[in-house]
């Protein structure tokens, strides 16, 4: 899947919520409680979890310090640029030599088939920081963004939050029904939050 597509299909869905092959009366509904859902899994991680197959430039602000940039995921080093601007006008390339990637080998608790994030410099080396005269933007990256592949967690927290938005159209004022802590709102699915939270980071600088 592209940059910018849902994260599940209508088939799967349609399985998951237990609608008979072959109807589509209620098409048009559900694939709008699935773009809607996926777009809420991305606000709430702040994160795009599809790939981009061509590589394309960002700009981004360092770390005070200069010794690294968060950047957005990209999932493979193919085609990755950095590209640092130390007058306002002319770009320079970074040698690979001069940084490292984090994570490192792609490794989060042990778990492989994580992006890269983080683009460290080495060796007492640091990025031009510029926050003094306006000039932010001092790091730019060409990457291949996104993720290899969707986390099935990710997925399962889009089916969950899918099906809720799918029967908002049965939900009076948005209330699903009750539970031990009051009304259950089809917006606050806890077990859809807690399949997410591993994968939520905080919102980047840039421009």
């Amino acid at each position: 899947m592209g940059i910018g597509d849902p994260y599940v299909t209508l088939p799967a869905f349609k399985e998951y919520i237990n609608v008979k092959p072959g109807t589509i009366s209620l098409d048009q509904t559900a694939q709008m409680a699935i773009e809607a859902a996926s777009q809420e899994v991305e606000k709430i991680t702040n994160r795009q979890f599809n790939k981009a197959e061509v590589a394309t430039a960002r700009l981004y602000r360092p770390e005070r310090c200069g010794e690294a940039v968060l950047v957005d995921d990209f999932y493979t080093t193919t085609g990755l640029l950095v590209e640092i601007n130390t007058s306002g006008t002319t770009w320079v390339t970074v040698p690979p030599s001069d940084y490292e990637l984090e994570p490192e080998n792609g490794i989060v608790d042990g778990q492989p088939g994580w992006p890269f994030w983080g683009i460290r410099r080495i060796s007492g080396l640091r990025y031009p920081v510029h926050h003094w005269d306006g000039r932010k933007s001092t790091v730019r990256v060409t990457a291949k963004w996104g993720w290899e592949s969707i986390p099935g967690p990710v997925r399962q927290a889009c089916l969950i939050m899918a099906s809720e938005a799918f029967n908002m159209k049965d939900a009076p004022f948005g209330v699903a029904g009750m539970d031990m802590w009051g009304p259950v709102r089809v917006r606050d699915n806890r077990v859809a939050l807690s399949k997410l939270a591993r994968y939520t980071r905080d919102k980047l600088l840039v421009g």
